[in-house]
């Protein structure tokens, strides 16, 4: 499989690709450049909105708009391009993540200490009605979440661990029980970061520091590397017609002397069947 560039930019943390089937548009984020960024392969259209800070994630909203992942909690963005704030939760020293959009529509959003500390971030689960429940309340670095087709299992990864984590899923009650261990990426092969799962339970892992997109059959087995240009692989999304195209997110932080690519982002067409992601019911 080989890649092409979908859109060419300077991201300092590029994050959290996603398909919003409803718009055919690609939403991401750049956390540490505060913005958020949609992108429409069809016309090649581009939007970029400056949030006031940082921006874990971007996700589509049932009713229209995006709810974001921000430093000191959740908002929503309606339509007409009006910000409310839904979860206000700020602890000095933390900042948002990663987020995921379960089966029910509540959002999973994940937080991280900026040095991050052991145990410093959370994953919360939030309603539409702005009501948070701590799902994980020991993590140091909140990542990539996802869920099996059946929506039975969640996913997740607390990226210094090295492992991709998987639960049982409640789908009735939202709970997670039964934490275990699905995959775990070797010393050498960089860091677990963002994750999504295809038609067939397949989980598709960016590699930070990696230069590469794993696939996991869905016993956990590696059957598929995609190797990128750039060290930091920071998430990736199917999106596209029939969902078949996987989008990949970039980073140049920190790295003196990034890529011509790093922080753009990558696509591969082709790779795969995703699954249409569901919209936060608030």
């Amino acid at each position: 499989m080989t890649y092409e560039v979908a859109v060419r930019a300077e991201a300092a943390l590029g994050e959290g690709p996603t398909w919003d089937a409803d718009a055919g548009r690609l939403i991401w984020v750049d956390i540490l450049g505060s913005r958020v960024h949609t992108y429409d392969p069809g016309s090649g259209r581009r939007t970029v909105r400056t949030t006031e800070q940082h921006v874990g994630a971007a996700k589509p909203r049932a009713g229209g708009g995006l709810v974001l992942n921000l430093r000191d909690g959740v908002g929503l963005l309606d339509p007409d391009g009006t910000f409310r704030p839904l979860h206000h939760d700020p602890v000095p020293g933390r900042r948002a993540n990663d987020a995921a959009v379960a089966p029910d529509g509540s959002l999973w959003a994940g937080t991280m200490r900026y040095d991050e500390a052991p145990g410093g971030g959370t994953l919360f689960r939030l309603t539409g009605d702005g009501t948070a429940t701590t799902v994980l309340d020991d993590v140091a670095v909140s990542n990539g979440t996802g869920w099996s087709p059946d929506g039975r299992l969640m996913y997740h990864i607390d990226s210094p661990t090295r492992r991709i984590d998987v639960f049982d899923h409640d789908a009735g009650t939202g709970e997670v029980a039964g934490r275990r261990p699905f995959a775990v990426v070797e010393e050498g092969a960089g860091f677990p970061d963002g994750l999504t799962v295809d038609a067939e339970g397949g989980v598709w892992v960016a590699l930070w520091g990696g230069s590469a997109v794993r696939r996991y059959a869905p016993d956990g087995t590696l059957d598929r590397v995609i190797g990128l240009p750039v060290p930091l692989v920071t998430a990736c999304a199917f999106g596209g017609a029939g969902l078949a195209d996987l989008y990949i997110t970039t980073a140049r932080t920190g790295l003196a002397a990034p890529h011509p690519l790093a922080g753009s982002v990558l696509v591969v067409p082709g790779a795969g069947t995703g699954l249409r992601q569901p919209a936060f019911r608030g």
